[in-house]
């Protein structure tokens, strides 16, 4: 086993420290986003989409109702052809009606099973924050003391000086048993 260390760069140690900063940093910043977009979502899914489902649900059953009251006056006049078109309008109508409390329904689907769907994804995200803070957060720390200790030992080998156990410190046959 030699007994120097080989030590020619140790910009390229503190250049990937640097470099996991930055990662952290950006990895950081793209976790918030996510975490944001999974609040914005929430809030599209439990609050808008109900509401304007419900609200096309309103509109279109008043059109609905004046379709069926311009179908109801095209038969009080007695035009045949009048009361076709209105027939038509007010089926198409009664669809569009169908449709939205369909949607309405499937929205508040949504908002029953985000919770159920999203919060596992959601949480493992905040496994991964916790990994991109604490862990690469030690590895950066560790990278900086490596960094010293290599430059301390570098500084020690460029000077020629020895490095030399105390006597008290130095391995003996008996400890090495």
């Amino acid at each position: 086993m030699p007994d120097h260390a080989k030590v020619t760069s140790l910009e390229a140690i503190e250049s990937f420290r640097a470099k996991l900063i930055v990662y952290r940093e950006r990895a950081g910043r793209v976790l918030d986003e996510v975490s944001d977009d999974v609040i914005r979502t929430r809030v599209w899914v439990e609050q808008d989409r109900p509401a304007y489902w419900k609200n096309q649900i309103t509109v279109r059953t008043r059109d609905w109702e004046q379709h069926k009251q311009e179908l109801f006056s095209a038969q009080l006049s007695g035009m045949r052809d009048a009361s076709y078109v209105q027939q038509a309008a007010v089926r198409k109508s009664l669809d569009a009606v169908r449709w939205a409390e369909a949607k309405h329904e499937l929205a508040r689907t949504w908002a029953r099973q985000y919770d159920h769907r999203v919060e596992p994804l959601a949480r493992q995200v905040e496994k991964l924050r916790h990994t991109l803070s604490h862990d690469v957060g030690e590895a950066i720390h560790f990278l900086a003391e490596a960094t010293k200790t290599l430059a301390a030992y570098a500084e020690l080998a460029s000077t020629g000086q020895s490095r030399k156990l105390p006597a008290d410190t130095a391995p003996t046959d008996e400890s090495a048993s």
